[in-house]
């Protein structure tokens, strides 16, 4: 839990009291490869921080095929943020793609917490800013005018995430098929 906390200390610098509060909701679990951590259609109810591991963040396709939209690594946090606010169903899954530790806490609880300690109110306003806007919004713009090879050379200067990936997951989240992936590889000879 101690990475967790440094991790949002990063944003906020929260006082010794709130850090307390805090630990009190943190979970420990740990997840299987391949083991879904929250299915579509499901309420999201909970906040996850990566420990160690990937998670998989997905959507199923007209077609059937799995669509990734996001990846988090160690010192991550994940979840269905659009589901939780709205409190209705998760549009994504959560997968475990690497055996993982998660600490997992109620999104309720900590909503209450943040009304309670405004340092925790602060350092979730600087994630949010930080994550959900300027981190965020070049990616979308991205994804919309790169083509998928301007995409691939980017996921791929991400060594560490990358590496850990398997091809018909890059394949998914570019949007486009193996075969496809195969030949922007073998045009950059990566």
């Amino acid at each position: 839990m101690k990475e967790l906390i440094n991790h949002i200390n990063t944003y906020y610098q929260l006082s010794p009291t709130t850090i307390e509060a805090l630990q009190q909701i943190f979970t420990v679990k740990t997840f299987k490869k391949n083991e879904i951590i929250l299915s579509a259609g499901d309420v999201a109810r909970y906040y996850y921080f990566v420990q160690s591991g990937l998670l998989g963040y997905y959507t199923i396709g007209e077609n059937g095929n799995i669509i990734y939209k996001l990846f988090f690594e160690e010192n991550s946090f994940c979840a269905s943020t659009s589901s939780i606010i709205q409190e209705s169903a998760s549009e994504f899954s959560i997968v475990a793609l690497e055996d993982s530790e998660v600490i997992v806490y109620s999104a309720n609880t900590f909503r209450k917490l943040i009304a309670e300690h405004h340092d925790l109110a602060l350092f979730q306003i600087a994630y949010l800013e930080k994550n959900w806007v300027v981190k965020k919004e070049p990616l979308e713009i991205n994804l919309k005018s790169e083509t998928a090879k301007l995409q691939y050379k980017e996921l791929y200067s991400n060594k560490k995430l990358f590496n850990r990936l398997k091809q018909h997951q890059i394949a998914s989240y570019l949007g486009i098929t193996p075969t496809q992936l195969s030949r922007i590889r073998k045009e950059l000879n990566f």
